[in-house]
């Protein structure tokens, strides 16, 4: 078994080898298909680095700058809506409370609560638009934004992408350390599935999750639905050496590598994924760039072109620097996940790339105003209170 430290020293000197790239095997899923048009630039949740993440503006500015995949995160409310933020709680950091639900709620304020915990109502009440985060100081804030259920993020989307070009990568955030921080893995699938199944975007969603027994679970209720794994070190290993309860009971270790890399793509090919989402860097790494000595990759082309073998498109994220960028391309990855997808289209196309093209400004614009504008709160007397209606 690779501790996490094992793993660290393993895809150091991984990263040194100079290896013949294999053919690439043709993919046999046609659901992949789709993928092949565009070198596939995600907008990680929207494009964090340029806009308030996991919002309808965030989402505009995505289509606005030519991502060709929105990638986003879904929770689940307390009565059973899923909506798309990628946190199990709701943050002091990200979003601030405006007013209670209804007048002498208890659960008020609400920020500092889980999802889980709290129903949409309660939800609605909440800004998410107003804090620019400290790691990201070119990002866009929308006072007053709410966080959306899913069907509205497909409602505008729908408004601005007429045509229903444009791809979905998304998440399930289960906590697979702490069960009762969210719904359950059956809750998940079975509400999202629910809303992809009725959406016109259902041929171009991905699913993809950390917990890979949603990942199993998804393919065994749609078999038609493109599902990634999602992996990193924290997710691939346990410190104590036991079980990671994130990969649905499966030992990398288990698997005949003989690297890790190798491994990482087998047990991902093993659970029917059909596409490979590591971590770029490894979190241990002492350098955060490739052209910095000590410089530790989680994604390496061993595992790329072990995951290509095995008819696995790979897609690392979160990519925001360019040395990573340039150095994933040149190892052939399918795809890469970034908060700044204007600036990795922008790359891609240098390099001779196909890459999306951008959506008309105007009317993404006009859509996103039309439907933030269904996010005003009517305030309702009731006695000597005062009660909020979300329209």
């Amino acid at each position: 078994m690779f501790a996490p430290l094992a793993f660290l020293a393993n895809m150091a000197s991984e990263a040194m080898l100079i290896v013949a790239s294999p053919a690439q095997q043709p993919l046999s899923s046609g659901a992949l298909q789709r993928h092949d048009r565009f070198y596939d630039v995600q907008a990680h949740r929207g494009g964090r680095g340029n806009t308030v993440e996991n919002t309808l503006p965030s989402f505009a500015w995505g289509l606005i700058d030519g991502a060709s995949t929105l990638e986003l995160d879904n929770g689940i409310t307390k009565d059973g809506y899923v909506v798309v933020w990628h946190d199990e709680e709701i943050t002091s950091a990200k979003c601030q409370d405006t007013h209670p639900a209804f007048p002498g709620d208890p659960e008020y304020p609400y920020v500092g609560k889980y999802i889980a915990n709290l129903t949409l109502a309660q939800i609605r009440t909440i800004d998410c638009g107003s804090k620019r985060q400290h790691g990201y100081p070119m990002q866009l804030t929308y006072p007053g934004t709410r966080i959306s259920t899913l069907q509205e993020v497909f409602e505008f989307v729908e408004c601005a992408d007429p045509a229903r070009q444009v791809l979905w990568n998304i998440e399930s955030k289960i906590d697979a350390r702490y069960p009762n921080r969210t719904l359950g893995v059956s809750d998940f699938v079975q509400k999202q599935h629910e809303i992809f199944n009725s959406s016109p975007y259902k041929r171009s969603i991905t699913y993809q999750s950390f917990d890979w027994r949603t990942i199993i679970a998804m393919k065994e209720l749609d078999s038609s639905i493109t599902t990634s794994a999602l992996i990193d070190d924290e997710t691939a290993f346990n410190p104590d050496n036991s079980t990671t309860p994130w990969l649905a009971g499966l030992r990398l270790d288990s698997f005949p590598g003989p690297s890790v890399a190798q491994q990482v793509a087998q047990a991902a090919h093993s659970i029917g994924a059909d596409i490979l989402s590591p971590a770029a860097s490894s979190f241990e790494t002492p350098a955060a760039d490739p052209e910095m000595e000590g410089y530790v990759p989680f994604t390496t082309k061993m595992m790329i072109d072990t995951a290509h073998q095995l008819g696995l498109l790979v897609k690392p994220w979160t990519v925001n620097r360019m040395n990573i960028v340039e150095q994933l391309l040149e190892w052939k990855a399918d795809g890469i996940i970034s908060d700044y997808p204007n600036v990795v289209r922008r790359l891609a196309k240098h390099r001779g790339l196909p890459v999306a093209p951008k959506f008309p400004k105007q009317r993404v614009l006009s859509c996103l105003q039309e439907h933030l504008s269904k996010q005003v709160v009517r305030r309702i007397p009731v006695g000597d209170k005062i009660a909020y209606q979300y329209l």
